[in-house]
């Protein structure tokens, strides 16, 4: 790169490190903010289980295709219109008196972090000469780490001094800056060699039979879960699901490569990634209620709490890289989710603030290191002409399905309120069987990763 590109590409990087701290910072912030959106809409908290499963659904969802369109359409412009539509429902859904408007336009963010996510590692991919790349997405990363770490912080303190809605508002200034360097600094590339198609049909079976399942199971406590209005979406959901999987294994272009689904070491490591992952985002979504509602906590107390858990997160990220360098990936998945399950299980008893908070670190940690591992991981366990679209399947699934978990915990917490059973018990329960879950299921994992890595070699 020459002197003159140099300038450049430092831009593009802060661009591109802007529109991901503002994905990160948006999620991490707006969990504390719940409860006193609940309050002023004159809903459920549990009701608002929408706007972290609607959100995150979606993400999962069109995260394949949103980095698909950056190759076809360019890198620059497809960002640009990304942080448009982000900040456009960011600004929605702070001004709006709907619950229902609000968890709408969720969706439609979630779309637009779907666009943005894939496309940061690619414009700094293509901005950097390779001997420089490496230091640049670790940078890049770094500073969304730094969201992770003040997310709940400053989610509690918006919440507390300004309004909730100002979680939401905050984003629309940070998105203008980012488009503004993304004009600036960032040239228009393209990949010429992707195909130009995108599987849409199969985009549309995968999202409306996700988001069907998660409707009926929203739906299990209010209309009794063996009645139609539940099972009619569960099925239709899993029919559109077997659809998409006949969509993929005979279109030309498929959104996911089904014979990935072949390589157990793979496999493996997905799920473990994918369970890690939806422990800590049940656990994080039920939590900013339980601080504040079982533990009297106000949101700026209860983001300070919570900061706990999202620092060690942030820390475990940049960290996995070189973990998973000299260490054989799913056993050391595996031994991250047992720390990360033991510390649940701690905080799931009403302890004192001095043991919850240092388990709340130790739980970060844990479950942030095997999820940031299965990124990792998926390098060492595919042939490198399919490492690419193996950690965007993986990711998709890590992400997707912790948005139906949400919505599957929030249904048993309604459950069992409704039987009689105190919203702080039964989160405290749904938390001890998270962590049982997770830990068996992470050893589990961990030795079919081991085993099957030792009779197959990864390629």
């Amino acid at each position: 790169m020459t002197e003159r590109g140099a300038p450049r590409a430092g831009l593009a990087l802060v661009a591109a490190s802007l529109a991901l701290f503002l994905v990160d910072l948006d999620f991490f912030a707006l969990n504390l903010a719940l409860p006193a959106f609940a309050d002023e809409l004159g809903v459920s908290v549990t009701d608002l289980q929408w706007v972290i499963s609607g959100y995150m659904l979606a993400l999962g969802a069109f995260l394949i295709p949103g980095g698909r369109l950056g190759d076809i359409l360019g890198r620059r412009r497809t960002l640009i219109f990304g942080l448009l539509v982000f900040c456009g429902a960011s600004t929605v859904c702070g001004v709006v008196d709907s619950a229902q408007v609000v968890i709408a336009f969720r969706v439609v963010q979630g779309i637009g972090a779907a666009i943005i996510f894939p496309i940061c590692v690619a414009v700094v991919t293509n901005a950097f000469p390779e001997r420089r790349r490496k230091r640049a997405i670790g940078n890049l990363y770094g500073l969304a780490a730094v969201a992770t770490a003040v997310g709940p912080f400053f989610g509690g303190f918006f919440t507390e001094a300004v309004s909730w809605r100002a979680v939401f508002l905050v984003n629309v200034p940070l998105g203008l800056a980012a488009i503004g360097l993304a004009l600036w600094g960032i040239r228009e590339s393209r990949d010429e060699t992707v195909p130009r198609r995108i599987d849409f049909a199969g985009l549309t079976a995968v999202a409306v039979g996700i988001a069907a399942i998660t409707f009926g199971v929203d739906g299990g406590e209010d209309h009794g879960w063996g009645s139609a209005e539940v099972l009619g979406p569960i099925i239709g959901g899993l029919v559109l699901l077997a659809i998409f999987v006949a969509i993929e294994a005979r279109v030309r272009f498929p959104l996911i490569d089904l014979s990935l689904f072949r390589n157990l070491p793979y496999v493996a490591v997905t799920l473990l990634g994918m369970v890690a992952n939806t422990a800590f985002v049940v656990t994080t979504f039920s939590a900013a209620i339980y601080l504040q509602q079982t533990r009297g906590l106000s949101p700026i107390e209860a983001g300070a709490v919570y900061l706990a858990a999202s620092v060690t997160v942030a820390m475990a990220g940049p960290l996995s890289g070189r973990l998973g360098e000299r260490f054989d990936v799913p056993p050391l998945m595996a031994s991250s989710m047992l720390l990360g399950a033991a510390a649940l299980l701690v905080i799931s008893f009403d302890t004192a603030y001095g043991v919850y908070v240092p388990a709340l670190l130790v739980m970060g940690f844990g479950y942030g290191l095997c999820w940031a591992l299965a990124s990792v991981g998926t390098q060492t366990v595919v042939p490198a002409e399919k490492a690419g679209a193996a950690s965007g399947v993986t990711l998709a699934i890590v992400i997707g399905v912790a948005g139906l978990a949400v919505a599957v915990v929030t249904a048993v917490i309604d459950g069992l309120v409704a039987g009689g059973t105190s919203q702080g018990d039964a989160i405290e329960a749904v938390w001890r069987v998270a962590a049982i879950s997770s830990a068996l299921l992470g050893v589990a994992l961990g030795l079919t990763g081991r085993l099957t890595r030792r009779q197959a070699p990864a390629g």
